[in-house]
């Protein structure tokens, strides 16, 4: 599934084009795109492929096209401090782009089949906050993830205020799902080849909504022998943060603001000048005549005109290519970290505000 715009050659340009097709068209949704760069969840010697409107797949490891993410994050129509559950939560690319926008007071919890593939979503989400220049722009809830069946989660199981699936619903499960949402609740899942949006108006109500087609593979169901239980997913607490993690949150928001007001109206980025382009040209004799009185007398005189106009015109552009290929971003300043950095506190209690961040 995938493919309904161009191929990007990195994220922001993937972006780009997801903008341009309307497949993106929240601000808050166009903030988590770009600060998660979809190549860092492919394996290595793939990621060229990673910038591609298309589904992947390597053994266990998947990942949806990037127009169906597109879809899925505008349906669930996310806030901060929401509750989050993602079925199928593969590499926990989306639920990280989730915590970005729910932030550090939501509930953001990811089931996962296959233990290889958990393991590998939480070595993506170490990488992601040890080393992302985006980690330190956001308030973060950070995902956590267990092993087991989507349909075999505890009866007594929380509720959530948004719920994603990542696979290809039956009928006969739908109202399984529906259970696991709060009243007021959004639901985003592909049932019979078609994404839908499923909102809970009431106990008993729901309201529909088809988004776009799709083709998912089926929920894998839970093969079990004759009398055997399955075995039940207990979904992670609830729980409440610590007085420590509180104090974390709020002096890196007020740091954050801070920064963000003596920022306002400076240049963050800057350019280098392109360079100007000079064109090669030959002197060539040419005859021509002048009126000397009532004469008409031949003269030779010298004229400029582009040497192998064709090859001029192919040699501009392709230093017009250099010239954007040599445009020079500085780096930003990590504002926040230097602050972190200045306060008059142990090195201890530095490195944690700092989440033990090296960078």
């Amino acid at each position: 599934m995938g493919g309904a715009v161009s191929a990007g050659e990195d994220n922001d340009d993937l972006i780009d084009n997801l903008k341009e097709a309307q497949y993106i068209r929240t601000e808050k949704v166009e903030q988590a795109f770009r600060a998660i760069d979809r190549g860092d969840y492919y394996l290595d010697g793939y990621r060229d492929s990673a910038y591609k409107d298309l589904a992947w797949k390597h053994g266990n490891i998947h990942l949806s096209a990037p127009c169906i993410y597109s879809e899925v994050m505008e349906a669930l129509k996310l806030q901060p401090a929401l509750s989050f559950l993602n079925l199928g939560s593969g590499t926990g690319y989306l639920s990280t782009m989730v915590g970005l926008i729910i932030g550090p007071f939501g509930v953001n919890h990811g089931v996962e089949l296959h233990k290889d593939v958990v393991e590998y979503a939480r070595e993506k989400l170490d990488d992601f906050i040890k080393n992302s220049d985006s980690f330190d722009k956001f308030e973060f809830c950070e995902p956590v993830f267990v092993v087991g069946n989507c349909l075999e989660i505890a009866t007594d199981s929380h509720q959530y205020d948004r719920i994603y699936c990542g696979a290809g619903v039956q009928k006969d499960h739908e109202n399984y799902m529906k259970v696991l949402l709060k009243i007021g609740g959004i639901l985003v899942m592909p049932i019979e080849d078609q994404l839908t949006q499923i909102t809970r108006t009431g106990q008993c109500t729901w309201e529909s909504k088809n988004i776009l087609a799709v083709s998912f593979a089926p929920l894998v169901q839970q093969s079990r022998a004759d009398g055997e239980k399955p075995d039940t997913v207990q979904l992670p607490p609830v729980t409440v943060r610590s007085l420590q993690d509180l104090s974390r949150i709020y002096i890196r928001r007020t740091l954050r603001n801070l920064a963000n007001e003596d920022s306002q109206g400076k240049e963050t980025v800057q350019r280098v000048p392109q360079k100007r382009k000079r064109r090669r040209c030959r002197r060539r004799r040419i005859n021509t005549y002048v009126f000397v009185g009532n004469q008409l007398i031949p003269q030779m005189v010298e004229s400029e005109e582009e040497e192998h106009p064709e090859e001029a015109h192919k040699e501009v552009e392709e230093e017009e290519e250099r010239d954007i290929g040599d445009i020079e971003i500085l780096k930003q300043v990590n504002v926040l970290r230097d602050q972190i950095m200045a306060l008059p506190l142990p090195e201890s209690l530095k490195a944690y505000l700092l989440y033990y961040r090296e960078k």
